[in-house]
Formats: structure tokens, sequence, C-alpha cells
């Protein structure tokens, strides 16, 4: 059931990659980047549990921290044009 499970996920991971070329907007290719993330999460979830590995279980909540971090980083890059602080930053719509 698990081994049905894991290419399950591998197709999944196939037809999210397809989005993420096919995406017409930044958002779409954002969201399939975020879906491929939690997908891989669930991949190495199961991966180690096929393999009786229980600490790809830390490394799969590792992946998943890192990819909610990277897509809050990269929706602030493309909203701010920055990823530090957007206060100190010049009004881009000619207003004082």
């Amino acid at each position: 059931m698990f081994l049905v499970a894991a290419i399950a996920l591998f197709i999944s991971m196939a037809l999210v990659l397809v989005r993420l070329y096919a995406g017409p907007t930044l958002y779409d290719r954002v969201l399939a980047v975020n879906s491929f993330g939690t997908l891989t999460v669930l991949f190495i979830a199961v991966l180690g549990f096929l393999n009786g590995r229980p600490d790809f279980l830390d490394i799969a909540l590792l992946y998943a921290l890192i990819n909610f971090v990277g897509t809050i980083a990269i929706l602030k890059f493309f909203r701010y044009r920055a990823l530090g602080d957007v206060s100190q930053m010049p009004d881009t719509k000619g207003r004082k």
C-alpha cells in the first residue's frame, strides 16, 4: 500500500513540474514550487517508512520548514523587490 502511495506521489510530482513550466503567471509557478515541496516532504516520509528509517521524518520536517520559509521569501521578493527591511525603501508611486 505504501509503495502505491510512493508511486502516486512521484506521478503527482511529475504533474506539478509540468504545471511549473506551463504556468501562465508568476503566482501559478510559485504555487507549483510550493506544491512540489509539499509532495517531496510526503515522498521522503513514505520512503522513510518503506525503508524502516524513522529518522527520515526529521529530514522531511526540516525540508517542510525550508519550503515554507522559501515560499514566503519568494513572495516577499516579488512584491517588494527586496528581502530586507521594506520600510526603508523609496516610494515608487511618486508620493511623498
